[in-house]
């Protein structure tokens, strides 16, 4: 029964969390959204900044406002991999530090494995095997997810990642940063048959397609040229028609490739993560799917979509209750496959 410190400083939300097992003690996220939505975009070195701004503070309240002290903590853990180097590091440095003076041990956590683990904090009985099907602005996948620290990609973006798709288009039709909760909202007062737009399927040499990789590039470029060809009409554009039918199309072509990999890999249960699991389009089109084909689907709450340091504390939890630890000596990566979880530990 681990309990663990965590803190998420993967790209823009400065998070610490207090985890028991899978259960949250206490979460607390301090969001840069607005900061960096004047630049469209996240600015790497305003986010380490603001890290090391918030990070303190986040730490203490977490203690402040809980009945746990240090005597209760059994681990500190952060997102070693993958991320912004910069922002990484402000929190693998003072989880380490803490490690060191409180004398407890430190684990670094893959920030993929962490959105996987968000499911656990929704279901707590939850057991592998199982699919997670994995969305967010910088990552679109589908895990098989076989033990703690065992998974398998079995699909993957070929170009945009799904969240990064909606920011892109979002900025199409000027609605502003982050793009994801805005075209959902939108949505939801528009047509989405009002625009056929192309799902992506990826050509293999030879003929036919891969089933379970994705593309959005080619649905980017399908609104660009919408909305072109409606501004050169002089036609006011119908951004919420525009919305629901870019959403429609990623929610069905997210849907389609989970389902079909899920039965053919005889795994009943479908598991979602990322920041794009809040999206409302994916939830319904996938649960209607699910249902259809006797699949168990699995949302976090919406708090736990996001980047998050409940998720990276409860993955550490699970390592630290199997007796994995990490180096001192462990860095921060970029990139790190998730495949290669295991390097992370003694």
């Amino acid at each position: 029964m681990a309990t663990v410190l965590a803190i998420e400083t993967s790209c823009d939300e400065t998070a610490v969390a207090i985890v028991k097992n899978r259960e949250v003690i206490y979460s607390l996220m301090a969001s840069q959204i607005e900061t960096h939505r004047q630049y469209g975009g996240v600015v790497p070195e305003v986010a380490s900044r603001q890290h090391v701004e918030k990070v303190d503070w986040a730490i203490a309240e977490c203690f402040k406002n809980t009945n746990f002290s240090w005597a209760d903590i059994d681990g500190v853990a952060a997102t070693c991999a993958p991320g912004l180097v910069g922002a990484l590091l402000v929190g693998v440095t003072v989880a380490k530090t803490l490690a060191i003076i409180r004398n407890k041990p430190f684990l670094g956590i893959h920030h993929l494995e962490g959105h996987i683990y968000a499911n656990y904090l929704s279901d707590p009985n939850l057991q592998p095997p199982f699919l997670c099907l994995l969305v967010s602005g910088g990552h679109t996948s589908l895990i098989w997810v076989k033990n703690c620290g065992e998974y398998q990609t079995l699909g993957q973006t070929r170009d945009d990642a799904a969240g990064e798709a909606f920011d892109k288009v979002a900025r199409l039709l000027d609605l502003g940063y982050p793009g994801g909760p805005i075209i959902d909202k939108l949505a939801s007062q528009g047509d989405p048959k009002a625009f056929p737009l192309p799902e992506g399927n990826i050509s293999l040499p030879g003929g036919g397609y891969h089933p379970y990789d994705s593309s959005f590039s080619g649905l980017k470029t399908a609104v660009l040229r919408l909305v072109q060809k409606l501004k050169q009409e002089g036609t006011a554009l119908p951004v919420s028609d525009i919305a629901a039918s870019f959403q429609e199309s990623v929610a069905k072509s997210l849907t389609r490739r989970a389902i079909a990999c899920a039965l053919d890999y005889g795994l009943k249960t479908i598991a979602v993560g990322g920041g794009v699991a809040a999206n409302s389009g994916l939830r319904k089109h996938l649960q209607a799917a699910a249902d259809a084909q006797g699949l168990r689907v699995l949302f976090p709450p919406l708090k736990f979509c996001t980047d998050n340091a409940a998720m990276i504390g409860c993955a550490a939890a699970e390592h630290l209750n199997r007796g994995h630890t990490s180096p001192l000596t462990l860095g921060v990566q970029s990139r790190l496959d998730i495949k290669d979880v295991m390097q992370l530990y003694n």
